[in-house]
This record gives structure tokens, sequence and C-alpha cells, in this order.
């Protein structure tokens, strides 16, 4: 007998279609690790890829990965973390409990990166140059994420996939490259776990152990408390607060173009055929009508943005390359030896065919300046109160916030005035990324979707 997984799978924060109407068609064990059976002290580590089915419009089938530790007897300490009991013809009668809350389930995973089993259906691969503390305790984030991280100490950083698409990961494949390129721009990959289980013909990668940033502070937060430190000082300017943020925007812009020229170096360039630009704008004029259906404001300021994307199609000698896909501020932590970027897995919701395929540097600095934008809107958002001239002055440090941190950034990523093609190819993919936004917040946070449709009203051919 197979566990029941319905309940904790559409119940987690990671899982993916919530709301959906949904049936669990299979569950396939893809290894274990520990003793062959649990005690009551002792788990037996068991990784299980449950498919799922969705019976909506949309329809689909997605993979889901639930790691499970087993013991013989219920764990107190571990009720929390409880997603079944049930018999199992190898293991006998379990108490299976969410693996990554559990210190010895997670131990089982660090010994195997640093002596991996010789035969069996689960593959450890190791980078060399760092030696792993076996010593050390996992301690799991928390936070809404759609994947689960744990740490061990302050050496390793265990990064479990939830969702599993298969074939590689570009999380994996990204930073192995950047790793071994010596990039001072991301958290060293230490190496990664896959299943020997083919689905659909390719590989399954399930985790990514890295370097742990454990003085990193997250980008986001940063530029969210330096708007705050703004908006406290009444009478000085964004250049004038300790908390300015330019300079760091500034490093940021830095930081992104060698991490991009890294990129160039070790994965493949191209120019963008003439069809392929006219079908990247035909896929953001096709973006911005669905947008309207969902957030009917747009309708006003879409003849404005549909110019630009019909000037973009006619683009020539657009260079495309391996790029992040996905970056904003929350996938950017500041250390002391500088800005790190993270996540290149591209945006999850694509399909992986998608985001292994090339683009142009312009789409992550477009990520980059919404963010910039982003910010102050936010902490803009949390004063209520009466009185409307404080509520005018707010606006005007925001929108100063916001043009002093995009043109620092831009100006340190560029090193340079920008063509009339590259300005015109920027403006496209930042209005594209504000109308994704609008929907995004229609459907999460409503009374937030005025942040993206100001910014859409500010769009000019």
């Amino acid at each position: 007998m197979t566990p029941d997984l319905t309940t904790h799978l559409t119940g987690a924060r990671w899982f993916g279609g919530k709301g959906r109407p949904l049936t669990v068609t299979g569950t396939r064990r893809l290894g274990t690790l520990g003793p062959a059976r649990p005690t009551d002290e002792e788990p037996t580590l068991v990784l299980e890829l449950v498919t799922v089915q969705y019976a909506d419009a949309e329809g689909g089938t997605e993979y889901y990965q639930v790691p499970l530790s087993c013991y013989a007897a219920a764990v107190d300490h571990l009720d929390h973390a409880l997603v079944e009991v049930f018999d199992d013809p190898e293991l006998g009668s379990v108490h299976a409990y969410d693996a990554v809350h559990d210190r010895f389930a997670m131990a089982y995973l660090l010994e195997s990166f640093d002596r991996p089993p010789s035969t069996g259906p689960l593959r450890f691969e190791r980078l060399p140059g760092h030696d792993l503390d076996l010593t050390t305790h996992s301690s799991l984030f928390t936070g809404e994420q759609s994947n689960s991280s744990v740490a061990f100490g302050e050496d390793a950083l265990l990064k479990v996939f939830r969702k599993i698409t298969p074939g590689r990961n570009p999380d994996i494949t990204v930073h192995d490259v950047l790793t071994r390129a010596g990039s001072d721009h991301v958290a060293a990959l230490f190496g990664w776990l896959e299943a020997d289980s083919l689905v659909e013909g390719e590989v399954l990668q399930l985790a990514m152990l890295q370097q742990f940033l454990r003085t990193a502070s997250d980008g986001w937060e940063l530029a969210l408390s330096s708007v705050r430190n703004l908006f406290a000082e009444a009478d000085l300017h964004a250049d004038e607060v300790g908390g300015d943020f330019a300079g760091e925007a500034a490093r940021l812009g830095v930081a992104l173009r060698e991490t991009h020229d890294t990129l160039a170096e070790n994965f493949p360039t191209r120019v963008r055929t003439d069809a392929e630009q006219g079908d990247v704008a035909a896929g953001m004029r096709e973006r911005l009508d669905a947008a309207i259906e969902v957030v009917p404001g747009l309708a006003e300021h879409a003849a404005p943005v549909r110019k630009v994307f019909e000037a973009v199609a006619d683009l020539a000698d657009v260079r495309v390359q391996q790029i992040h896909a996905d970056l904003h501020l929350g996938q950017t932590l500041r250390t002391v030896r500088g800005w790190k970027i993270v996540d290149f897995e591209g945006e999850p919701a694509r399909p992986l065919a998608e985001r292994q395929l090339p683009d142009t540097p312009w789409r992550d600095v477009a990520g980059m300046l919404r963010s910039f934008d982003y910010a102050p809107r936010v902490v803009e958002r949390t004063f209520d109160d009466a009185d409307p001239s404080a509520g005018d002055q707010r606006a005007y440090r925001a929108a100063e916030w916001s043009k002093r941190n995009r043109a620092a950034f831009l100006e340190a990523y560029t090193e340079r005035e920008l063509t009339h093609d590259e300005n015109l190819l920027l403006s496209a993919y930042v209005a594209d990324k504000a109308v994704y936004e609008t929907v995004y917040e229609a459907r999460n946070r409503p009374t937030w979707v005025s942040i993206p449709l100001d910014a859409i009203s500010r769009v000019r051919p």
C-alpha cells in the first residue's frame, strides 16, 4: 500500500495547483536512504514522486516530490509534520513525516553528498573544492516558497525541488557553469541530486546543495528599508538620507553585467532571426490582449503599449544568450562580499523548454527596473492617514526614489548611452513585465493593481 498524499499535497504552501480540480493519478518511489526498514529511533528516508492530473479547462499533468521520513512508531516532536500512517510492503507499518522537518533524514542526504552511494537509483553529483561539514544540524527555512530550503549550520544550503519538471533544471545547470567559471555573484554550487527514473523520457533533478550565504540580507527588504528611511525624513531628498540605496543599486548593476558576461562566455549566444523577433513581439501583444480581459482598466493605456510592441517586431540583430529570466530584487542577496544573484530556474509557470531558450539580457534589466519601481509604491501603501498633502508628499518621494535607483542601476549596468534600438527593446520588456504584474495583482492583491497600471500609463512609443 502506497501513501495517499492528496491531502498533504493540496495543503502544502509549495503546491502550485491550489483551487484547481485535480486527481492524484500515481505515486512513484524514486529511492530510499537509511536503513532498509525503519525503527522507532532511525527513519528510512523515502523520496516519492506524485503525479497530479488537472480536470479543468487548462488541464495538464504536474509532478511533485514528497520526501518522507518514515519511522516504525510515532515521533512526538515531528507531530506537526505528520503526513500519513500506512502499511508498506518494504518498510512495514510506518509513520511518515515531511522529511525536511527531520534532522535525521536530512543528515542522510548531506552524508550522501559527501559519500555518494556506489549503486542505487539516486545519483549524488559533486563539484570539487569544498569539504562539507557533516557535524552540523539541519534547519528548515520558513516562509512562502515554491521549494523547500534546509540550511546545514553555517556551511551549506539544500534546496529541495518540490514541483519537478522532467529534464535539466536551469537552476542547477546555470549554477554549475557559473561556479566552475569562478563567478563572484552566485552562491557556489556544491552538488545536486537526480534520479535514475526517467519521466517523459527525461532525467529528474530533485535537489541542489550550495554555499550557505549566512551573512546575506534580502535585496527586496533592504530596498524597502531604504524607502522607509526616506519617508521618515520629511525635509531630505533621496540622495541626502543615510539609507540612500543608489550606491547599492549601482553595485547590483555591475553584478548583473558581469554575470551576463560570464554567461555569454560559457553558454551559446546567437542573433534572433526576423521571424523569431516577430514571434517575441506577437507574444507580448497576446499577453496584453489576455490581460485586458482580466484587468479592463488596462484598455485605456493599451494603444501606446501596442505601438511599442509593434516597433519591437521590426528590430534586427537582437542578440540572445542565457539569462536569469525571472530577475527582481527578491532574487538578490547582499553579503559582506557583495551582491549575489539567486534562483536561476526562470519563471516557474513557464514550460521548461521555454525557460531553457536564450533571451536578451534586457529582459533581466527590465525585471530589475520594475522592482525598483515597486519597492517605494509598496511602502507608500503601508501608510493610512487622512491628510491628502502627506499622501502627495509620499507619492512624490516614491517617484524620486524609484527614478534615482533605476538610473543608478541602469548606468552601472550599461556604462554608456543606450542606442535607440536598445531603449526600444528595454521599454518593451518593461511594459511586458508590467502587463504580467497587472494580472498577478488583480488575482492575488487587487489593491496593488494600480502599481503596474501606473507604470503602463507612462509608456510612450
